[in-house]
């Protein structure tokens, strides 16, 4: 079934606005006047090349950050994600000739508070990611979180849409082998980098769970030692979206008190990401800096995977809940020696948490983190430090 023209007012008596994931949303006459989709944001000049031309790339870096949502969504750009699209400007201009120069940027989700409205996209997203795109030459890659597809059926069949429009030159294309047809889950191959985007909103879809198994089963791991996989809800967290061992939030919990689609992702994809030893993890959804290593055994051999939230884009800043309750997640995991340690917690105010982005470097074999915050003095959560090394010795 063919998508909605990009942009375009729309006339006929009654048309389908999205088909994804099994979701079937019209729209009838009185809503015509009103049905626009998020313009397209315009890639970079010169985008990612074919995996093919880039095998023997081993270092390099890369940008990663979430939550961008602000109280000004529809009205203004978003002033503390633009503060943010600055540092990076800047980050990537003095790294340019270095030799681990910014490649592309991961984005986890809620680009805005209402993602069902094109204008909030085009008047206070969109323009942002152009200074990315278009200014600094970066190629942009986006995972849907719960604010750009809410939940309400036909509000989420907007929203989605809108995602795939503003994301539609950005993204693999439909029909391309690394991109879930219908969906906005999709992944790439950089160097010896390979990074999966799921749509976390549906992480009990099988057919979504199907497509990633099948891009992992079929990869070439002699190439891509790191395999990443990025979405919006996270895997463990210490913020209020956590289950927090203080006692669960108003949201409908599961098992260990976590929202159901993180529970989802723990018994679907948690096992996935041991089978094929993905590397890391990011995510946003709660505002604020997390880090979480699980290790494990698989084939007689350890294994580490670091899980990050980095919700610090410019949504509503958030603070330490407590520890996540693992109990559940442990026990399932016992037949591989499932360990979850906390090695760096955010902070429990406002000011020891703030606004940020990730600068992920690859160096081999090796993984490198540093983290750029708002703000005139450095953002040292690593025991005073910026930087924190993600391989171990």
């Amino acid at each position: 079934m063919t998508a909605l023209a990009t942009g375009r007012r729309l006339s006929h008596l009654v048309i389908v606005v999205a088909l994804i994931g099994g979701l079937l949303i019209t729209a009838g006459p009185a809503r015509l006047s009103s049905l626009v989709l998020a313009r397209p944001i315009e890639p970079p000049a010169a985008p990612l090349p074919p995996e093919g031309e880039s095998a023997g790339v081993v270092r390099f870096s890369f940008i990663a950050y979430g939550d961008t949502r602000s109280k000004v969504d529809g009205q203004a750009l978003q002033p503390d994600h633009g503060d943010l699209v600055d540092r990076i400007q800047d980050y990537v201009k003095a790294h340019a000739s270095s030799a681990f120069p910014v490649r592309f940027v991961l984005q986890s989700g809620d680009a805005v508070t209402r993602g069902s409205e094109a204008e909030q996209w085009n008047v206070s997203f969109s323009p942002l990611i152009g200074r990315l795109t278009h200014d600094a030459g970066l190629p942009y890659f986006f995972a849907v979180g719960n604010h750009d597809e809410p939940a309400a059926s036909q509000a989420r069949g907007l929203g989605l849409g809108n995602v795939l429009s503003a994301m539609s030159r950005l993204i693999p294309a439909e029909g391309s082998p690394r991109r879930l047809p219908g969906y906005a889950t999709y992944a790439f191959g950089f160097g010896s980098l390979f990074a999966v985007a799921i749509d976390s909103n549906i992480a009990a879809d099988m057919t979504q769970l199907d497509w990633v198994t099948d891009q992992l089963e079929h990869l070439d791991r002699h190439r891509y030692r790191h395999v990443l996989l990025f979405f919006h809800h996270p895997l463990f967290s210490s913020g209020p979206h956590g289950g927090s061992t203080r006692g669960p939030s108003s949201q409908t919990m599961t098992e260990d008190s976590v929202e159901p689609q993180t529970a989802a992702l723990r018994r679907l994809y948690a096992p996935l990401f041991r089978r094929y030893h993905v590397r890391l993890t990011l995510s946003g959804h709660d505002h604020l800096l997390d880090h979480f290593i699980e290790r494990y055994k698989d084939g007689g051999q350890s294994y580490r995977r670091d899980d990050i939230v980095s919700g610090g884009g410019g949504a509503p800043i958030y603070t330490y809940r407590g520890e996540p309750e693992l109990t559940a997640y442990l026990l399932a995991g016992a037949n591989q020696s499932v360990q979850v340690s906390h090695v760096m917690r955010p902070g429990a105010t406002a000011t020891e948490n703030p606004h940020h982005v990730l600068i992920v470097r690859v160096d081999g074999d090796r993984l490198h983190l540093e983290v750029l915050g708002q703000g005139p003095e450095d953002y040292r959560p690593f025991n005073g430090r910026s930087e924190l090394e993600l391989t171990d010795p």
